[in-house]
């Protein structure tokens, strides 16, 4: 029996907080499995492979598995192999990144003009890697940036991200960056085709309105917010205006999502 409907969920901010769980998370996706009910998770943070991400998740008891995770890496490294196999591309990320771009067959150099840049997260950034980069755009390479998260939540609150460090290299190179993760349909097409459904029977849930529920409502997506993250009850109508969405659900808590959607198909 074909389901009729599937989940597209973010994590950072959604699922967990760094290494903290959001309540109820777990007992909420332990009944989408139970119901057989398609879900993927689906995060801009470039900084870990699946299968770290499944066992972080796996972790803290909720159901996961390395093929049920796709991240920003994944899209970025999928996007420039169909572009050109075995590009040569300068990276500035974290382990996540440069395995996906490895997995898929590209070069990864870092004396040498590359064809492209590939930003995202990056811990150790620092003015050197500004100043290369930088350089290596001028020069021609195609700047490419993971994810436009202007901040990161983990559990000892908001850290700057990807979206921080790539206006830095915007701002030193002159160019504007392709962006691969959410908002992006390039991401967002990926991951529905993954999931198997048509877009109007799946639901994008996540805490940010800019990227999230921009992402799903681009998509033809059904969509949650959830304000267990970026976004609070303080900041809901501002956000909104900024992001210029409206969602189809809002949500203060995962028991709430987890009543909606069973309301909705009842």
């Amino acid at each position: 029996m074909t389901a009729r409907y599937g989940l597209i969920i973010d994590l950072d901010g959604t699922m967990y907080h760094g290494g903290k769980i959001v309540a109820h998370a777990d007992e909420f996706v332990s009944d989408l499995r139970d119901r057989k009910i398609p879900y993927l998770f689906l995060t801009n943070n470039s900084s870990r492979t699946p299968k770290e991400v499944a066992k972080q998740l796996a972790g803290m008891g909720i159901p996961a598995e390395a093929a049920q995770v796709y991240t920003s890496a994944q899209a970025a490294a999928s996007y420039i192999h169909k572009k050109r196999p075995w590009a040569k591309v300068y990276v500035l990320g974290e382990p996540g990144l440069h395995a996906a771009l490895k997995e898929a067959g590209l070069q990864q150099v870092t004396d040498e003009q590359p064809d492209y840049v590939v930003q995202g997260i990056d811990f150790s950034f620092d003015y050197a890697k500004l100043e290369r980069a930088a350089g290596y755009i001028r020069s021609g390479a195609e700047f490419i940036l993971t994810n436009p998260d202007l901040l990161l939540p983990t559990d000892r609150g908001f850290i700057p991200g990807a979206g921080s460090l790539g206006a830095a290299i915007q701002a030193a190179s002159g160019k504007q960056p392709v962006v691969i993760g959410k908002p992006s349909a390039i991401i967002m097409e990926d991951v529905i085709d993954r999931i198997g459904l048509p877009a109007d029977q799946v639901w994008v849930v996540g805490d940010n309105a800019a990227t999230d529920m921009r992402a799903g409502q681009a998509a033809g997506c059904r969509t949650a917010l959830m304000l267990t993250g970026i976004t609070t009850r303080d900041n809901l109508q501002e956000t909104l205006e900024s992001a210029g969405v409206k969602p189809d659900l809002i949500c203060d808590d995962i028991p709430a999502l987890a009543e909606a959607l069973r309301s909705f198909y009842s």
